[in-house]
C-alpha cells in the first residue's frame, strides 16, 4: 500500500525535475553569492521565560487536514507571529498537498525584521538546499526517513557548506541514532506518523531524551495547548514547531501569545 509520504515525494520528484530543467543547478549555484543574510536557525532555538521557543509554521493545508486557512497572506501572517513572539517561522513549499510554494518563503522573508525562516518540504537533493538558501531561508528540513544514511550525511555536508542550518526529522530511536551519526546538530521529533499522517505526542517525552544535549531537541506536530508546550519544557525540548494550533484560529498572533504566557 502506497502511504502519503510516497505520494508526496513522488510529486515532489516531479516538481524538483520541472524546476532544474528552467533553472539548472549551474545557474543556482551562481546565484548563491547574491542569497541575502540569514540570522541562526540554531542560536534562535533556545527556551526562553521558561517555555521552549517556538517555531510557528505557516501552512495553509495538509493532507490529513485538507484546507486549514483559507485566508493565508504569508506577509501578514509572518509580521504578527515574529511581533507575537515567534523564534523563528516554518514556512511549507510542498505545492500539491500543503499548498505552499517557495514564493511565499521569500514573501515572509520580506516580512520579517530579525527571526530566522526554515524551509519545510520534502527534500532529498542539493538542489531544494539550494533553493532555499538563495530564497531566504536560515535551515531547511530534512526526514531521516525518506533518505538513506548516506543522502542525510551528503546532505547535511552541503548545507554546512553553504551555510544552511537542517532541522534533520527524525520519528523513533533508530532514526535518531541514524541523524546523530550523519552529524545533525538540531533533531526533531515529530508526533506524526508519516503513513497514515495522525499524531501522538504521548511517544515524544522519551525520545527527545535520546537526544544529546550538544543539539537543539526541536518537539514537532500535535501541540495545541500551553500545558503541552510546558509538557514539552520538562522533557527537555529546546522548541516547539506548532502549526495547525495557530493556522486554524481567526487571530493566529493571539493564539501564539496565549501560548506563551
Amino acid at each position: 500500500m502506497t502511504s502519503i509520504l510516497d505520494k508526496i515525494l513522488e510529486k515532489k520528484r516531479v516538481r524538483v525535475e520541472e524546476a532544474a530543467r528552467k533553472v539548472p543547478f549551474s545557474e543556482l549555484e551562481k546565484a548563491l553569492q547574491n542569497a541575502p543574510d540569514a540570522p541562526s536557525f540554531f542560536d534562535a532555538l533556545t527556551p526562553k521565560n521558561s517555555k521552549p521557543a517556538v517555531i510557528a509554521e505557516l501552512k495553509k493545508a495538509s493532507p490529513s487536514r485538507g484546507l486549514i486557512r483559507e485566508n493565508f497572506d504569508a506577509q501578514s501572517l509572518a509580521k504578527c507571529l515574529e511581533k507575537s513572539g515567534a523564534a523563528a517561522l516554518s514556512v511549507l513549499t510542498e505545492e500539491d498537498f500543503f499548498l505552499g510554494c517557495l514564493e511565499n518563503l521569500k514573501i515572509a522573508k520580506s516580512a520579517v525584521k530579525k527571526i530566522p525562516l526554515l524551509r519545510k518540504d520534502f527534500i532529498f537533493c542539493k538542489y531544494q538546499l539550494l533553493e532555499a538558501k538563495i530564497a531566504g531561508a536560515s535551515a531547511a528540513l530534512l526526514i531521516a526517513r525518506m533518505l538513506d544514511e548516506k543522502t542525510l550525511k551528503e546532505l547535511l555536508s552541503y548545507a554546512e557548506e553553504i551555510g544552511l542550518d537542517i532541522l534533520c526529522e527524525t520519528h523513533n530511536a533508530k532514526e535518531i541514532e541514524t541523524s546523530i551519526n550523519c552529524g545533525a546538530k538540531i533533531i526533531g521529533v515529530n508526533s506524526r506518523d508519516l503513513a497514515t499522517f495522525k499524531t501522538d505526542i504521548s511517544s515524544l517525552s522519551a525520545l527527545l531524551k535520546l537526544i544529546p544535549n550538544r543539539c537543539k531537541k526541536v518537539a514537532e506536530s500535535g501541540i495545541n495547548t500551553a500545558a503541552e508546550l510546558d509538557m514539552m519544557m520538562r522533557a527537555g525540548a529546546d522548541a516547539c514547531l506548532i502549526g495547525s494550533a495557530l493556522m486554524e484560529k481567526p487571530d493566529p498572533a493571539q493564539a501564539l501569545q496565549t501560548l506563551l504566557l
